[in-house]
């Protein structure tokens, strides 16, 4: 009996749907997070009379044959692309990037990570980093004694000061897109690296080349639909229920056939 194997199979898928809905949940809070989807596709059949083989009665030719499915599988992990909504924070670091694009950083590997988590901060040295301390490319240093930051929509950095009437041009920040951003690597933390899947990275100053602009003084929150989550967990919880429904049926059903006298 093979369905014990196949009802297995749908526990299991069922169990990593809700693994992935759990995931996105903890992150309604995380700075730009996009929420994941489970894909799963149905594993190869067992061909027990192939659609449009001849019968060795008449040679008539049958229509659909007898085709046994031998359960699921997970096929991808996929995120659902969208634009959180835009809070307001004020900070002078706090980037919301409006559109399409990404920041690039550099991490302590030398790699290169991407990020739509726009918190930025300053280290000792005046250097604009991430939360975790990876500085943000290209490399631009806040002097000492700046008064104020003022970050334009396409990423120019300006900085006021005290004994001066005009302000100064710090630097440039610029952008970064994907031609499949999906297929970018997510290593946590609001990070990803770029992958065989996702193609080379385009670069650009923000609003060019169809980049997303900047909001200083903005934060982009996660795009999770909490009740569309819920939903789908619900789902999950349903459909592992049934399976295992189908396991207890399987087995009451060997268990007479052992007691067939």
């Amino acid at each position: 009996m093979k369905a014990l194997q196949i009802a297995a199979t749908g526990m299991a898928a069922q169990q990593m749907k809700v693994d992935v809905v759990s995931n996105n949940l903890a992150n309604m809070s995380t700075t730009g997070y996009n929420p994941r989807r489970a894909d799963f596709a149905d594993l190869h059949y067992q061909q027990m009379a192939r659609p449009g083989s001849l019968t060795a009665e008449d040679g008539s030719m049958l229509p659909t044959g007898i085709q046994i499915g031998l359960g699921v599988r997970p096929a991808s992990v996929s995120v659902i692309l969208g634009q959180g909504s835009l809070d307001a924070t004020g900070g002078d670091l706090d980037l919301a990037i409006d559109g399409d694009g990404y920041i690039e950083v550099t991490m302590p590997s030398g790699l290169t990570g991407y990020t739509r988590d726009g918190s930025l901060k300053r280290s000792a040295e005046g250097l604009i980093v991430t939360s975790d301390g990876y500085p943000v490319v290209p490399g631009i240093t806040i002097p000492a004694d700046a008064r104020g930051l003022t970050i334009s929509a396409s990423g120019e950095i300006w900085a006021d000061f005290a004994d001066r009437l005009e302000p100064e041009l710090l630097g440039q920040l610029t952008l970064s897109s994907f031609p499949n951003q999906k297929g970018l690597e997510a290593i946590g933390s609001n990070l990803f690296l770029e992958s065989p899947a996702s193609g080379a990275p385009l670069s650009a100053a923000p609003g060019q080349d169809g980049l997303g602009t900047l909001r200083q003084g903005y934060l982009e929150s996660s795009s999770v639909d909490a009740v569309r989550e819920v939903t789908e967990l619900i789902k999950a919880q349903r459909g592992y229920e049934l399976n295992a429904k189908v396991i207890t049926a399987a087995d009451q059903m060997l268990a007479a056939t052992t007691q067939v006298r």
